[in-house]
């Protein structure tokens, strides 16, 4: 009997670790928010900065992602995420730290991971599998040589165009 109740206070408190869901977020900072940051928005968040794991879309100053979030993420300043699948637009920058499946529209485009398309005056991703870049300057990290296995990719660094595939 006593293993049942601690087995049973056990899984009480384990419920609680796990996020929840709703369909709306309104954001001031990650901290001032109407749901917490670890609550997983599916539907609209509306940011001043706003920083949740998401499905759907987040429009706002600045929009942070947390674990694998997709959608379309609109910003006047930055988007930040770890792993995104969607759109990332923005006036200034998009960071994805880990995997990046979409596209990315902003001034500066970072991907450690890239599978699709960077628009923008600076792109850079560590590696690609199947990316193109297209901007002032464009770089690929996980390119080493320059044009050796041309047509499938260019080259490391390259001005107005660059992809791996």
């Amino acid at each position: 009997m006593k293993k049942l109740v601690l087995v049973f206070i056990c899984c009480f408190f384990a419920t609680g670790a796990f996020a929840e869901t709703k369909s709306f977020q309104l954001s001031l900072i990650p901290d001032i928010a109407i749901e917490s940051r670890n609550t997983h928005i599916r539907g609209v968040s509306l940011n001043i900065w706003g920083e949740n794991p998401q499905n759907g879309v987040a429009l706002g100053i600045v929009n942070g992602s947390t674990g694998n979030s997709s959608g379309i993420s609109l910003a006047w300043l930055a988007n930040y995420a770890e792993s995104y699948e969607g759109a990332q637009l923005a006036w200034i920058a998009n960071y994805t730290s880990i995997n990046l499946t979409g596209l990315q529209w902003a001034a500066f485009n970072y991907a450690e991971r890239l599978h699709g398309l960077q628009l923008g005056f600076v792109n850079f991703a560590v590696t690609a599998d199947k990316g193109v870049q297209i901007g002032f300057i464009n770089i690929m990290r996980n390119t080493k040589v320059w044009f050796s296995n041309f047509p499938d990719e260019i080259a490391p660094v390259m001005p107005l165009i660059n992809w791996r595939f």
